[in-house]
């Protein structure tokens, strides 16, 4: 297929305590996404994706800020051995959604590294979280201001049957 299209649904619930506010319950609490995973290997070492979002918050901070939120995400892989990987992501949030902090657009660099049955990620970012309903609308850090943050994961696929 030259086109793979995926969709990717979440739901989120923020746990914290918010001082000053006890009766905010899981109703308000409560957020929502949509997207809509656009993706095509360009060729053997490069793919590409297209990320439009939608997403709804029960509760926004005041009157100015958006319940209803549309973002749209871009990234990229390139191989660049056969187990060695440079990924790359932009979040692009169109101006007057959120208003009352100051957020940046989410700007990620990761490399994959592969080793047989286990995938290293290592990744720098300005967001802190990997929440969709987080991350997209709640970017405060600035890869201009030294706000960067590094995260790793490690992947491990498990097979239960002998092929």
């Amino acid at each position: 297929m030259p086109l793979s299209v995926s969709v990717l649904g979440e739901i989120t619930d923020y746990t914290q305590e918010v001082p000053g506010k006890p009766y905010l319950n899981t109703k308000y609490r409560t957020a929502y996404a949509a997207q809509l995973l656009i993706a095509r290997k360009v060729s053997s070492i490069l793919s590409l994706q297209l990320v439009p979002s939608y997403l709804h918050y029960n509760l926004v901070p005041t009157v100015q800020d958006k319940n209803d939120v549309f973002t749209l995400g871009m990234g990229g892989r390139l191989k660049i051995t056969k187990r060695m990987s440079i990924n790359a992501e932009y979040n692009y949030l169109p101006s007057n959604q959120v208003v009352t902090t100051k957020v940046h657009n989410s700007f990620s660099l990761g490399w994959d590294i592969e080793t047989g049955g286990h995938v290293f990620q290592l990744v720098f970012s300005n967001s802190q979280s990997m929440l969709e309903t987080q991350y997209l609308t709640g970017t405060t850090g600035s890869w201009g201001d030294g706000g960067i943050y590094f995260g790793f994961n490690i992947s491990r696929v498990f097979n239960l049957k002998k092929h």
